[in-house]
């Protein structure tokens, strides 16, 4: 069930693997642990259902038993409040980042299986996409600071669950994931649900062979400089590639550009996406940086004149004390 590719990553190094106590998580965890791979937990309670305080606790109480360290975070959301799902991904990814900057956690462990996989692609059909955007998911997936891995990609739910009831494994449901009333619930039971029933098999192929089309059809970005989270790449000729490798760099920080963002970012060229990051095409770069502001000496200032940095690129620069490093290598660049 678990990915060749995603083993031989978790071999080594620090994990920590993201728990919830429903099908999938649970039954990642028992996977791990039979493979005898070392890693601890973690789980946001979000405090939406009558059950989340019972899950948190078997969590703790299943770590325990295994000598597994575990961190429960409690983070109060109203699921009737607007962008919920958006606000939900974004605190739990916040938190398990400040995991692995905190405790030196190497790799980041999803539970994301094929279901998931071809939710979200039939998402990202629905709405308009390349084949890259198309398979967005990938077991090995490197991130700034650690490596995202996903063991369970290429697994259908339903071989989980069948897993997890064999064994007699206990695990939650989110009574949730059964409401219409979120997008990824609607394409999950009226869209997902018949193909991984009549098909799974032939999904999992075709998302192997799509991946590996991909690392053909998407060229890494050339990286040129990098300070901290300041980086410039080689512009590519053709703007579908160029778009495709700002949302790669700014996805290696946690950043997920939308679509009207990058329609805007190809429009205007120079641009503070989601008021969080500055991403400035030029001729033959393309620069991103995060979007600071602060007070500069005038001599600053003037040096980032006549080195044509873009303003909104400065503050970072000043904040992070990388001019010096920048200068002395615009040679290079301009090359």
């Amino acid at each position: 069930m678990l990915d060749p590719e995603a083993l031989r990553q978790l071999q080594t190094g620090k994990n920590l693997l993201a728990f919830s106590a429903g099908i999938d998580s649970t039954a990642l965890y028992h996977l791990l642990k039979d493979r005898n791979i070392p890693f601890d937990i973690a789980l946001l309670n979000y405090k939406t259902r009558p059950q989340s305080d019972e899950e948190a606790h078997f969590a703790t109480k299943l770590a325990e038993k295994d000598g597994k360290r575990a961190f429960v975070r409690e983070a109060p959301l109203d699921p009737e409040s607007r962008g919920f799902e958006k606000k939900a991904r974004q605190i739990r990814y916040d938190f398990f980042e400040s995991l692995v900057a905190a405790e030196g956690y190497e790799n980041l462990i999803t539970a994301h299986q094929l279901d998931d996989m071809l939710e979200w692609s039939l998402m990202q059909l629905c709405k308009g996409c390349g084949s890259a955007e198309f398979v967005g998911m990938q077991p090995v997936e490197r991130r700034e600071s650690y490596t995202l891995v996903r063991p369970l990609l290429f697994t259908p739910k339903k071989a989980l669950r069948a897993y997890l009831e064999s064994r007699k494994i206990p695990y939650f449901v989110d009574r949730s994931n059964l409401e219409e009333r979120y997008t990824r619930n609607r394409f999950r039971h009226q869209a997902a649900a018949f193909l991984m029933r009549e098909c799974s098999e032939g999904i999992a192929r075709s998302f192997r062979y799509m991946l590996a089309d991909k690392k053909l059809l998407q060229p890494r970005p050339v990286v040129l400089f990098r300070h901290k989270e300041l980086t410039i790449i080689e512009r590519p000729a053709i703007d579908d590639i160029a778009i495709r490798q700002i949302d790669r760099v700014l996805k290696e920080h946690g950043y997920l550009l939308s679509k009207a963002q990058k329609e805007e970012i190809l429009k205007h060229r120079y641009v503070v996406v989601g008021g969080k990051w500055v991403v400035w095409i030029a001729e033959r770069t393309i620069w991103i940086a995060p979007y600071v502001k602060a007070a500069m000496p005038k001599i600053f200032r003037e040096r980032c004149r006549r080195a044509e940095i873009p303003e909104k690129i400065r503050p970072y620069l000043f904040m992070t004390s990388g001019l010096e490093r920048l200068l002395s290598e615009m040679p290079t660049l301009s090359s």
